[in-house]
Formats: C-alpha cells, structure tokens, sequence
C-alpha cells in the first residue's frame, strides 16, 4: 500500500501521490541476483521512514532491535532513518548498488509490486507462511505484500478513511447522521444550505483515496486483471456511476469547484479540522490533527456509508511494509530481524506510540478496546478493503496524477464523465502495458 500522508503526529507517508512522483524520477536498477552467502552473525542495516515526531517511533524501534540482537549473538543492528521524501531515489539505488544497500527497508506498500520488478526485493513466502503470527494479518495487508502469489515482506501497519462530521452543526441544521451514499450527499448539500459559510462535505479534485470509495460501493473497479496483465476499468457503467456520485460534490451547493477541484487529502482535513466544513473524509491518522484544531469536542466519526442502508463504502487500505533486499548477505537474520519489526508486539506498541492501526486482527481489536476513536476504522477494515492494482504500473498512474486529472477535468467542467474515464482509462493501460514489457 502506499505510505500515508498524515496530517497528525505520525507523519510521514504516503500521499498518496507525492511519494510515487518522487519514485518517477529514480534511477533504472539493474535487477541484480541475490547473495550467494547467508552469514549468521555481523551488523545488518535498516532503513526506516523518518516520521516528523519520530522519537516514540524509535523507542519502539529500539526496544525490537535490543531484543532481536539478545536472541541473536553476534548479530547488531544499524538502524538508519531516511527522508520519505527521497526515499524512491535511495531505494532504488540501493537495488543497483548491494555494496552499500541496507538489509532491511520500511517501504509504501503500493510500491512492493515496482519494487518486485526491479529486483530489489526478497521473496520470503516460504518464511512468511510458516510464521505463526502470520496466520491474523488482515488479508488487505497481506495482498499489499503479495504479487504473483510470492510474498515480499510482511506489513506493518495499515491505515484507513472513515467519515468525520460535527456533531453540533448537524444538530443545528437538523440533518441525520447519513447511512447511504446518497444520504450522505444530500447531507453536505443541506449542510451547506444551511451554513453558507461552510462546505457540507470537503471534497478535493486531488483526493484520489477519498474518491475511489464512491467508485468501489457503486460496483466499480480500477483495474481488472493480475500478474503482469491489467486493464483498466475506470471507465466501465459502475465506475462511471461512482465518479459521478463523487463530482456532484463539487459545486455552489457544497464545495465550489474553483476552491476545491485543487485540494488533496490534507487539504479537506485541515478544512475539517479548522471548522470549514461539517463533514470531511479523513484517516484514523488524521484524528491527531482533528483533536488539535478548533472542533475538538465536537465531531464524531463513522464508516463512510455505501449505497445500501447501513452497508460500508470500501476503503483503500493505506499502509506500509518491512521488506528484507535480495542482495543480503544475511537473509536469515534479516527475515527474522522483520518479522521482529512487524511482530504482534512490535505494532502493538506502534499503535500505542504513534496511532499506526495494527495489521494483525487480533492486536488490531484490542487498540479499538484501548482507545475507542479507533473504532469506526477498525469497522471499516473488517468490512473489506480495497488496494490497487499490482502492477508496477500503478507508480506511473499515480505519478501522473491520472485520475485526479480526470476529476478535475469533469469538476471544471471541461469535460464529462464518459470522455474523461475514457482518456483515464487509455492512460491507465499506456502504463500498465509498459510496465508488462
């Protein structure tokens, strides 16, 4: 899944976009073959992201590597935080360059199916399988790590969108709390009716991940296909429904277009956040920046709706992964120096630390009992998420801002729906059919 961008405390990841840009202008690895060695003992290396507040992150780091090095004697661990912003170019390079590459990497985890092409990656499915905590990761997380039924590292943590809302302000303006899609669209325009000076529901043309649930719940999908073959199906009668039912959003009796065709995820948090809008679709990592700003107190949040009464609209499944390099010369002490890193513990303390929603079930619903804002995330993953597709064309398509260019060709009214997902959906497999060959 891709690394999250937070607009709270555990920062870091994965807009969505921004950190797939970055990766467009990395290097060309080579690819190179694995190390022949297995050494069981020596220093082993491991990049990690920096978060913006990374010290509870390394406390928790610490403590993993100090046990992992008491059960290993003779094993030391170097553990290196590295920018997310460049972490593409580093990775990449590293794939080219064994000598210098680390043993372990933290990586997005819609990069594992690109990172698999240029051969950077150790399939570790044999390890993985036989791992008993292995058997509860949430089948979203383990697809994340998976492409062409090989297994590429184990997750970390995932990272979901729920719907936030204020509570006083619907009180005030006499709308439900909305149970279906179309509920929920009525609702920001009544809101909005209701309070000029504020956006029903904050919606963004760059909103990629806020925009794929209306797709999903409406029957569409991005892609049908696997392995190395995709094609797009952005532009297919579901699909069309869904962006249709996400545009009308955009407009004078909601979310002006000119203000908001441009804004991304962060962008309707903060809004949210601010107390310009009633309502905004945001990540259980957005609930640290949602208790700072002006609405503390006075929001709530549920599982963004789907089209049936009471159904849940699917959500991306965000997150990152642990993944060990081919080119180690330690691999046994690498995979386990991993499985240390995602352990049950491990991302139980990560929740605990930073707010990073586990990806085992079991440890998942015990953080909902700890802390119960976690609740309507930890709803919406159990029921079913979605991922992009596997292909190491799905870079390209993000890096190009692909569908946030069809949003805001349909918003601004430059185009609608059928030409627009039809130029989309070309593009899509321009970059699925390269990235094949």
């Amino acid at each position: 899944m891709k690394r999250i961008v937070r607009t709270s405390l555990p920062a870091a990841a994965l807009v969505l976009t921004g950190v797939l840009a970055a990766g467009a202008c990395a290097p060309q690895t080579s690819g190179g073959g694995g190390a022949k060695s297995d050494e069981k003992s020596g220093t082993l290396r491991v990049w990690l992201f920096q978060e913006v507040a990374n010290d509870p992150k390394k406390k928790v780091v610490d403590a993993a590597v100090a046990a992992f090095e008491k059960a290993h004697s003779g094993a030391k661990v170097e553990v290196e935080y590295i920018p997310v912003d460049t972490r593409a170019q580093r990775i990449k390079a590293a794939f080219n360059d064994p000598k210098s590459a680390p043993d372990v990497i933290e990586y997005g985890n819609t990069d594992t199916a690109g990172y698999v092409r240029d051969g950077g990656l150790a399939d570790v499915s044999a390890e993985f399988g036989a791992w008993n905590e292995a058997r509860d990761t949430d089948p979203t997380a383990r697809q994340s790590v998976t492409v062409d039924g090989k297994v590429y590292g184990a997750p970390l943590f995932v990272g979901v969108r729920a719907l936030y809302y204020r509570t006083d302000v619907l009180k005030e303006a006499k709308v439900e709390v909305p149970t279906t899609q179309a509920e929920l669209i009525a609702a920001a325009k009544a809101l909005h009716k209701a309070k000029p000076d504020m956006y029903g529901l904050a919606v963004g043309g760059a909103y990629t991940y806020g925009a794929l649930p209306f797709v999903w719940a409406n029957g569409g999908e991005l892609a049908t296909g696997s392995g190395s073959s995709y094609k797009s199906a952005i532009n297919t009668e579901a699909s069309r429904k869904g962006i249709s039912a996400y545009t009308s959003l955009f407009g004078d009796d909601n979310c002006p277009a000119a203000k908001c065709a441009k804004m991304g995820g962060n962008d309707t948090v903060t809004a949210f956040a601010s107390g310009k809008a009633a309502m905004a679709i945001g990540g259980d990592f957005s609930h640290a920046a949602v208790e700072a700003g002006a609405v503390q107190g006075k929001y709530a949040v549920v599982p963004l709706p789907g089209t049936e009464k009471g159904s849940v609209a699917p959500a991306f499944a965000g997150g990152n992964n642990i993944g060990v390099l081919k080119s180690t010369s330690r691999r046994t002490l690498a995979v386990d120096l991993m499985k240390s890193l995602t352990s049950k513990k491990t991302q139980g303390e990560l929740f605990d630390a930073m707010g990073f929603l586990p990806t085992f079930s079991d440890v998942r619903a015990a953080a909902a009992q700890r802390k119960p804002y976690v609740a309507p995330f930890v709803k919406t993953l159990d029921a079913g998420t979605k991922f992009v597709p596997a292909s190491p064309g799905w870079g390209q398509i993000d890096a190009s801002l692909v569908l946030p260019t069809m949003f805001q060709q349909i918003v601004s009214g430059k185009s609608d729906v059928v030409k627009a997902s039809d130029e989309a959906a070309k593009k899509m497999d321009e970059a699925f059919g390269a990235a094949a060959k």
